[in-house]
């Protein structure tokens, strides 16, 4: 059936059957692409009667769906004229595996970091109601982003404005990893509480039948009443008392009841929320039975949902958490902290061993930062661990509430640079800018895993200020980490290879690749020295400054983007110096990088070995022609 759907208005005149057997295709069809393809797997299977019904009752694409983060929204890509090309998901050149306006005219918002749904929502409902339109905005949002700041602002931002805002409660019980927090028990309460809302309805409409001539103070009684059996029955009405009405809990799975109460919401003006109930991984055992680890993923058996794994070294997350780990066991101070992804940054490592000083703040980046900051005031050792693309969510809060204070804040930020198939919502390109600028931040970078490991303690022995060390996604190169080595001297580079023509600057995970180009140059006769910075702040002036000054051309190479990055540090230093060199900065673009696995996308942006070695020969070919 779902061959037959080329956009929503094709399932228009679909039977409640009909419409089942069309869920049960595309269930198939995303576990066929993404079996393959990798991708986030469970919340998609979870949300598609959601989906369906959405499309059959409200008129896309002129009645407007907002998603929060995308994740869950496999499915809407499916009905919406991308049926054809989904077997691209993720893929490089291919749709993305987030919602992007770019493909299609069904994805209203772009969006892939959480909480951002709902005020989105109440901005183009303002939007309409200024332009004197009359179609519907609806925001769906799943129950572990609405534990975000900016998901609860949207609440109280909405219930103030009383915008005509459906939201949509996608409640799994699960983010990435298990919800945590008092919201979680809250919607958890809520879920239990079924005869609410027939007793509700049944006292609102007998509060309307009321006589006119009724005493007001018997209409009183009669609301306060009302009033006091809601709060017997959940304690804290959160939505409603924010101005909200809430409808709920209801089965996800259910079409037609779904489609019932959606057609009846679709003529009630205001904000409204109703609260879905779905199972993530829904139609496909292995993602029922692990919804965490089909949360996203590569690629997998179909049969057992095992996840195909090629033989590679640990993983930069898993030697981060296994050094701090071992650290902690020994330093009572030392408390790690993470933002909803324990698994994602392999943390529950170290939640398996320390739990007691272990903490997940849920999808609360602002508050991780803040939290870490208190810590730190408090004399521990606080370990900040998130995601590079997410932390730039907390940014004020790393000036104002760590480095102003110069509080000794440990940061490891996780997914540096290029992330691959995520593509740009999830690229954490912006870090060594973004951080290098703000004074007492000191920031490194490991060339490979033995590095972050040193780095790791360096960290643990620094109280100075605030520090961090970015790492990139995936394997390390094979290291032996057997033993811990010492720590770093702080702003300490090193020369990997000495050159007579020209030095390669490098950082992180260009190193490598530098010390490749460095070899094929010398086999076409250039001399190319590489230097190992491994500080962006601050750089070792003294080591580099003697290395350069034998030669004309210097070569800056980042995983970053070019502006304001560890380019612009190294020109910077020059210049402070009153050094003149000819400097190249290789690096991530002016642009937004698409989806893609890091080797395309390198490769791409001449950033693998073979491109490095090429540009530098031409540049330096071209400079010999020209004196």
């Amino acid at each position: 059936m779902l061959e037959n759907i080329n956009s929503p208005k094709d399932i228009k005149g679909l039977s409640i059957s009909d419409l089942k057997i069309l869920a049960s295709d595309m269930r198939k069809k995303i576990v066929e692409v993404t079996s393959k393809n990798g991708g986030h797997v469970a919340p998609s299977l979870g949300t598609i009667e959601l989906i369906l019904a959405l499309h059959y009752v409200f008129d896309t694409p002129e009645d407007k769906i907002i998603w929060d983060v995308g994740h869950q929204a496999y499915g809407h890509k499916l009905i919406t004229g991308r049926r054809d090309v989904f077997y691209t998901l993720r893929k490089f050149g291919g749709i993305s595996g987030f919602i992007s306006p770019k493909e299609s005219i069904y994805d209203v918002f772009g969006v892939g970091h959480a909480s951002t749904s709902i005020a989105a929502a109440m901005g183009i409902a303002a939007a309409r109601d200024l332009n004197h339109d009359k179609y519907k905005v609806i925001a769906v949002i799943g129950d572990g982003a609405m534990t975000g700041g900016v998901a609860l602002e949207g609440l109280n931002n909405l219930g103030q404005n009383k915008k005509d805002v459906l939201i949509i409660l996608n409640d799994n019980k699960m983010s990435i990893d298990e919800n945590v927090g008092g919201l979680k028990d809250y919607l958890i309460r809520l879920q239990t509480t079924g005869l609410y809302n027939r007793l509700k309805n049944d006292a609102w409409d007998l509060l309307g039948k009321l006589p006119v001539g009724l005493d007001m103070k018997a209409k009183n009684a009669a609301h306060k009443l009302s009033e006091g059996l809601k709060n017997l029955l959940v304690p804290t009405i959160l939505f409603e008392e924010m101005g909200i009405r809430y409808y709920g809990p209801t089965d996800g799975h259910d079409l037609r009841e779904i489609i019932s109460i959606l057609r009846k919401l679709k003529y009630i003006k205001g904000p409204n929320l109703l609260h879905l109930i779905t199972e993530k991984g829904k139609g496909y055992k292995p993602a029922e039975s692990n919804p965490t680890l089909f949360h996203g993923l590569g690629p997998y058996k179909i049969e057992t949902g095992e996840p195909i794994k090629k033989p590679a070294p640990p993983k930069y997350s898993y030697v981060y958490s296994k050094t701090l780990t071992d650290f902690a066991s020994e330093d009572a101070d030392i408390v790690a902290i993470t933002s909803a992804m324990p698994e994602g940054t392999r943390l529950d490592y170290f939640k398996e061993h320390i739990p007691e000083r272990f903490f997940d703040v849920g999808i609360a980046e602002q508050c991780a930062v803040t939290f870490a900051a208190g810590l730190a005031k408090g004399g521990k050792k606080p370990f900040a661990t998130i995601y590079s693309t997410f932390l730039q969510r907390a940014y004020d809060q790393i000036i104002h509430d760590v480095c102003i204070q110069n509080l000794p804040v440990r940061f490891g930020i996780d997914r540096g640079g290029l992330v691959g198939d995520d593509g740009p919502t999830h690229h954490g390109v912006f870090d060594l800018s973004y951080l290098r600028i703000i004074p007492n931040m000191v920031v490194m970078a490991p060339k490979d895993e033995r590095e972050l490991q040193r780095m790791v303690s360096t960290m643990v022995d620094y109280s100075s200020g605030p520090i961090a060390v970015r790492y990139p996604r995936g394997s390390g190169i094979g290291i032996d980490l057997s033993t811990h080595p010492g720590p770093l001297k702080i702003g300490k580079a090193e020369i990997l290879k000495e050159g007579e023509d020209v030095y390669l600057l490098a950082i992180g995970t260009l190193v490598h690749p530098s010390l490749k180009a460095s070899k094929i140059l010398e086999k076409q006769g250039v001399s190319a020295g590489v230097i190992n910075a491994r500080f962006v702040k601050p750089l070792d002036k003294e080591l580099i400054c003697d290395a350069i000054s034998s030669v004309k051309h210097i070569i800056t190479l980042e995983d970053n983007v070019i502006a304001g990055g560890f380019g612009s540090a190294v020109l910077e230093m020059l210049n402070e110096c009153k050094i003149s060199k000819d400097v190249l900065r290789i690096g991530i673009p002016d642009r937004f990088i698409e989806h893609g696995t890091q080797n395309e996308l390198y490769n791409m942006l001449d950033m693998n070995a073979d491109k490095i070695s090429r540009n530098i020969f031409n540049l330096l070919s071209n400079a010999r022609k020209n004196n």
